[in-house]
């Protein structure tokens, strides 16, 4: 890992829009994009498409393999994962130093709304409200900023890098911004 570096975490529940902002995110800092969703094995996917929330045991590997690929971008990614609760979020800081997560916070009707208008997504409605009793609230935690999930796309971009910037080493770390 270089100094300066920047991970990131773009975490929530089912339907927050934790691909859509991390990739803005991912682009406007020049850092590639790891999305979470590509890692789970088959029989995890199998699992969510029957309506059966994943346990703790069938996310363990899965959060191995997404600490791995962080740690293996030496310049900074940003990695989009539902990271639901603490002992989740420890594990991938233990993977990278200085780990930061941007908490998309949304109601649990919108997520059910979000979730349903999502065709031929592998999750389905059915595992909203598992996701909501998993989670478990990351405030107080270091480095974590929650935002408005239903704010708009590119405002919800500018305010992570204006606060990974503010948090981080903008100095040292050369990025171009671009939000749309």
């Amino acid at each position: 890992m270089t100094p300066g570096s920047i991970y990131l975490v773009v975490m929530g529940v089912a339907g927050c829009g934790k691909s859509e902002i991390g990739q803005r995110i991912a682009q406007a800092m020049s850092l590639p994009l790891i999305e979470g969703d590509d890692f789970h094995p088959p029989r995890n996917i199998e699992k969510m498409q029957r309506g059966q929330p994943l346990t703790d045991e069938d996310r363990a590997d899965w959060l191995t393999h997404l600490g791995q690929a962080l740690a293996q971008q030496t310049t900074g990614a940003v990695l989009t994962c539902s990271a639901l609760k603490a002992a989740y979020r420890d594990q991938l800081r233990a993977c990278v130093p200085n780990l930061r997560f941007v908490h998309l916070v949304i109601t649990p009707a919108e997520s059910l709304r979000r979730v349903a208008s999502r065709p031929g997504h592998f999750y389905p409605p059915s595992l909203v409200a598992s996701q909501f009793e998993a989670l478990q609230d990351p405030a107080g935690e270091p480095g974590v900023l929650a935002l408005d999930a239903t704010a708009a796309p590119g405002d919800l971009a500018r305010q992570a890098v204006d606060w990974l910037r503010d948090k981080s080493t903008a100095e040292i770390y050369p990025f171009v911004t671009h939000y749309d």
